[in-house]
């Protein structure tokens, strides 16, 4: 009731706002402000960057082999049975010691738990966590379970599925030092890319997402946890007070959280842990439409939190405003259009001509900012990156505008559920796994 309640005063708010603006203003000035305000911005991130990378050249970071902390590698399973074998045993290639790994099988129906006891005997830094089939459901409270029996000093989570390479763990260990240090996420990678239309999309997102998050670890701004390959210290997570079972998106909520209470989390560009892209649409569609409630119901949930909170750090709060405006920029250029065209219909004074240019600006900012990405982390040539930046747009938009227009609606309209969507996992194609 509380997001239901919120959600409708902003979407009102903002119409009303619009309304008024537009009937005694020219709105294209507010959205070129808007767009000046994201560029510049943006410019900031990548000044910022060039100047870590310019430091970390003249002084690489190297990890500091008296930095061994006990952590306790937590791995949730739910119908895993076909690919947690696999991945236990990748992450028991780690080159570092002083681990444990507790395996946890959710109420799966299949043979997954047969096979977490078998790896339990098998090996002897593996523990099993068998949890009862009344058990709370969703990934939260099955990692708030674990802590329970983990003896870590802190908590790396893996999904089942997750690949790492034997220098994954001393590679994110370089961001641990640091009293502000609540958490870090490693690179994720998806390791299907070739397998079809839908997997080399969701890998050309997350090289995107990549930038992003390089680019706020450079400001110090609001890095956000990603679920797999993320690293929590206890103390963070006691001061949060654990995982948020109510949360269908343990990871941003988690984020969100902590930087509220003035942590810092860090992004490990070099740490790369890969995952299975999802194969099917129907598939991408459920997991992307999870992703979107739960990040946008974690700002309703924590909206006067981030605007009053005295920890956190005025790095953060602006990155927060800066994220968010992005999702505000497109419903603005649509409700904008919208009514320009009504004036035009009307024969009335309109500005439609210059909204439309605007909207070319504003796609042409996004797709430059594609195709440095694919330039600078996947090495494309300049060509194979402007033709992906083209396809991951029209992906964006088919994608991700109706699944906000629908979750919107969805929370306002209808009941909240725990509706975790699970990724099916064991999918990839033969040849289309390798690790880069």
């Amino acid at each position: 009731m509380k997001d239901r309640v919120t959600l409708l005063f902003i979407l009102c708010f903002l119409l009303a706002f619009l309304v008024i603006f537009q009937n005694y203003f020219n709105t294209t000035w507010a959205i070129i402000f808007l767009v000046m305000f994201m560029a510049l911005y943006m410019v900031y991130m990548y000044i910022a960057v060039k100047h870590q990378r310019r430091k970390l050249r003249k002084n690489p970071i190297v990890y500091d082999e008296r930095v061994t902390p006990f952590i306790s590698i937590l791995i949730p399973c739910h119908n895993e049975a076909v690919v947690i074998k696999e991945t236990v045993e990748n992450i028991l290639n780690v080159d570092y010691e002083n681990y444990e790994i507790i395996v946890i099988d959710d109420r799966s129906t299949d043979n997954t738990k047969d096979a977490v006891l078998e790896l339990e005997k098998k090996y002897d830094k593996v523990k099993a966590l068998i949890r009862d089939e009344d058990a709370y459901p969703g990934k939260s409270a099955v990692l708030n379970d674990a802590v329970k029996i983990a003896k870590g000093e802190a908590y790396l989570v893996f999904d089942a599925d997750a690949r790492i390479k034997p220098d994954f763990i001393k590679l994110l260990l370089t961001k641990y030092e640091g009293d502000d240090v609540g958490a870090i996420q490693a690179r994720k990678v998806i390791i299907n890319a070739n397998q079809n239309f839908l997997t080399a999309c969701q890998y050309n997102e997350y090289v995107m997402d990549t930038h992003l998050q390089i680019g706020r670890d450079a400001v110090k701004g609001a890095v956000e946890l990603r679920g797999n390959g993320e690293l929590i210290k206890k103390n963070a997570l006691l001061d949060i007070g654990g995982w948020n079972n109510e949360t269908i998106t343990d990871d941003l909520d988690m984020s969100t959280r902590l930087h509220i209470k003035g942590w810092d989390i860090r992004f490990v560009q070099d740490a790369i842990v890969y995952e299975e892209g999802v194969v099917t649409f129907s598939a991408l569609v459920r997991q992307r439409r999870r992703w979107v409630e739960g990040s946008i119901r974690r700002y309703l949930e924590y909206i006067w939190d981030v605007l009053f909170t005295k920890d956190m750090s005025l790095r953060v709060g602006f990155d927060l405003i800066a994220y968010i405006s992005e999702f505000l920029l497109p419903a603005w250029l649509i409700i904008e259009i919208i009514v320009q065209a009504f004036h035009f219909v009307k024969g009335q004074q309109n500005y439609i001509l210059s909204s439309a240019i605007l909207i070319v600006v504003v796609g042409l900012f996004f797709a430059s900012g594609l195709v440095y990405s694919f330039r600078k982390y996947s090495h494309y040539t300049t060509f194979k990156a402007i033709i992906q930046a083209i396809i991951t747009s029209g992906y964006f938009i088919t994608i991700w505008f109706p699944i906000v227009m629908f979750i919107v609606f969805k929370i306002i309209f209808t009941k909240r559920t725990m509706d975790w969507g699970k990724t099916q996992h064991g999918v990839v194609a033969q040849g289309c796994g390798e690790m880069i």
